[in-house]
């Protein structure tokens, strides 16, 4: 034998491990389908159903009364709501108008206060305008979200939360920074 003909012969084995590989891969795609199916596991091709949260407490209704205070700023501070009602649980958003009625840009933070002073623990904020410094330029408008959840382990005896929130500011007028 020649190494022509070995080589020939290594080319052919190697091309029909080559194609095997290849035949592999391509019988697997419906494999890992039929095998999903037979394990009841979501599988590539099936859009999956909408979540649904069972954390959601539908027999009682919790209602959140809102409040705004803009403390010594020349600011107008409204939740765009009074009061809304909610189910424990149940993912809730509210927005806060500010508007800044000062010739000249201010920073200010929000505090949040709860009543009953209890509630704080059960009333979840997720985003809130209140976790960052708020700078609006002269007269400037702006919505402020706060995305929340009343925990379901709210007592019973709890029906009403009023969440007030408080602007202080942080610059004082004409100071250098």
């Amino acid at each position: 034998m020649s190494i022509a003909t070995d080589n020939r012969r290594l080319f052919v084995r190697l091309a029909v491990v080559a194609a095997a590989m290849f035949g592999f891969g391509y019988a697997l795609v419906p494999f890992y389908y039929q095998i999903c199916a037979a394990w009841g596991v979501n599988s590539l091709g099936e859009v999956p159903a909408k979540p649904v949260n069972t954390q959601i407490d539908r027999s009682r209704t919790v209602t959140i009364e809102l409040d705004s205070n803009a403390h010594g700023l020349p600011w107008r501070f409204r939740p765009l709501v009074r009061h809304i009602d909610v189910h424990p649980g149940e993912l809730t958003t509210v927005e806060y108008e500010v508007v800044n009625e000062r010739n000249e840009p201010v920073t200010a933070q929000a505090v949040p206060s709860y009543g009953p002073a209890l509630a704080a623990a059960y009333f979840n904020k997720l985003e809130c305008f209140c976790f960052t410094q708020q700078t609006l330029a002269p007269g400037e408008t702006r919505r402020l979200p706060v995305l929340f959840v009343v925990d379901p382990r709210l007592p019973k005896d709890v029906n009403s939360i009023a969440l007030s929130y408080t602007f202080f500011e942080l610059t004082a007028r004409g100071a250098k920074g």
